[in-house]
């Protein structure tokens, strides 16, 4: 039976003369209040024009911006639906324009808040088949609890994709698995809080040195520069750097800085614990290998899936030194951590099968065009830093304060990060961290239409 649906079903909250835009509000208002559910069929542009008086031409660019938002879902040659994943329908009711995409997100229509990759490029039909494969093949004994270290068939895919793509130096008994990276810090803080202090990037993201804190780790700070990490000033026992790509500033760790610290933590017997923050998607060079491969036993790698494939995954990993194998272990044990060991398995699977690369190379393809697309818009008055690689870009501007551009842009319902947050020291130069691999793919345009119009108010 054919589905039917007419506009005077639903009481839409929106009168005759109210305007185009107010009846998408009205249409958003229904779908996140549950009056239109997820997977319902909304009538046609024709019928609903009809219906409401209006012509179909305000119709079609009102589903056309509802569509570009995740509310509603389009096929051809089937009726307009409202979605039924990864939408704001799924979303629990809230006040405002639209639900948040993760906590620490304001509340707005356009997310480009750094740290995330575009959600909805997950490989679903990959995952899936993965763990079919899985299920089908692995023994009965995947169903019972786990060790806190991560299954050898895992181990064994990231040693030889590491090596292979990051020139990363490990076997499968130097790397611990764990969930993610900040869930590795904590278990770091743990293990060399007797060491002291650790030292991080100044710039650098706070949660991060939280979480180390919260492991039992004094923190402190070292200055960046245009060629990273000051090495020179380092004076502490323990260092987290992100020399791929360094986070917030974007900066490439340099050659000579790169062998200055593998020196450092060789003769002072210091360790250096390597975020390779972005170290997948580097655009306008070859990638940048590993610095772990300079002092194998004095540098921990550390890696996660959180931008390449989706941070609900919470999968990461640790490539250690041999004297801190067995630490990070029993600290991991003691917390009660186990491992999710059917999405370790369909990891191992994408990785050994090629498909994960295979999707990290289309990503890179697709926010490569992200970010030209972002830099061609951008307007006069805004420095942008970071570009040759990684999720995000700085953007330096003069004239109004930081707290003032972030204000002005979510007056326009967008949301970024500020760069101020992320400094210990008292050098705090104002700037904008973009997050352009956030939204959607098919929101992306919209969505860049909206930061760029807000950015020219900010700088006009």
């Amino acid at each position: 039976m054919a589905e039917s649906w007419s506009s005077f079903d639903l009481h839409l909250d929106w009168r005759p003369g109210d305007g185009r835009r107010a009846l998408a509000d009205a249409l958003r208002r229904a779908i996140r209040d549950g009056r239109l559910p997820p997977g319902s069929t909304v009538p046609s542009t024709r019928v609903l024009a009809k219906d409401l008086g209006m012509a179909r031409g305000t119709v079609t660019r009102i589903y056309a911006d509802l569509t570009a938002e995740g509310y509603l879902y389009t096929s051809q040659g089937a009726p307009t639906k409202v979605t039924t994943r990864g939408g704001p329908a799924l979303a629990p009711p809230k006040e405002g324009i639209g639900p948040r995409a993760a906590p620490w997100v304001p509340d707005v229509r356009w997310d480009f808040y750094p740290g995330r990759p575009d959600l909805s490029s997950f490989p679903r039909t990959a995952w899936l088949s993965a763990s079919r494969r899985v299920l089908h093949e692995a023994p009965a004994s995947v169903f019972d609890y786990s060790d806190a270290y991560g299954p050898i068939v895992l181990r064994r895919a990231l040693a030889h994709y590491l090596a292979r793509s990051r020139g990363v130096v490990a076997d499968p008994e130097r790397i611990v698995v764990c969930g993610g990276f900040k869930h590795a810090l904590t278990t770091l803080g743990r293990v060399l809080a007797d060491r002291g202090e650790i030292a991080f990037e100044d710039p650098s993201l706070p949660e991060f040195r939280a979480a180390a804190t919260h492991g039992g780790a004094r923190v402190t700070g070292v200055p960046v520069d245009e060629h990273g990490i000051r090495v020179s000033e380092l004076d502490s026992p323990v260092v987290v750097v992100t020399p791929a790509h360094q986070y917030p500033l974007g900066v490439t760790l340099a050659p000579q800085r790169r062998t200055a610290l593998a020196r450092w933590a060789s003769e002072t017997g210091g360790l250096v614990i390597e975020d390779d923050y972005d170290g997948e998607f580097r655009f306008d060079r070859e990638p940048v290998g590993a610095l772990q491969a300079l002092a194998p036993e004095r540098i921990i790698y550390a890696g996660t899936v959180s931008k390449t494939l989706s941070p609900a995954l919470g999968i990461g990993w640790l490539v250690l030194p041999r004297a801190l194998v067995e630490p990070v272990r029993a600290a991991l044990s003691e917390s009660g951590w186990r491992t999710p060991m059917l999405d370790h398995l369909v990891l191992a699977d994408l990785l050994t099968s090629g498909v994960y690369e295979r999707h990290v190379r289309q990503r890179r393809a697709a926010y490569r065009k992200r970010r030209d697309r972002l830099l061609a818009a951008l307007p006069a008055g805004f420095t942008p830093g970071g570009i040759s690689a990684g999720l995000h870009v700085v953007l330096g501007f003069t004239g109004v304060g930081e707290a003032e551009a972030i204000a002005t842009l979510l007056r326009h319902s967008v949301a970024v990060d500020g760069l101020g947050r992320h400094w210990l020291g008292e050098h705090r130069r104002p700037g904008l961290v973009v997050g352009y691999a956030t939204p959607a793919e098919h929101a992306f345009g919209p969505a860049l239409d909206a930061l760029v119009t807000a950015l020219r108010e900010i700088s006009p």
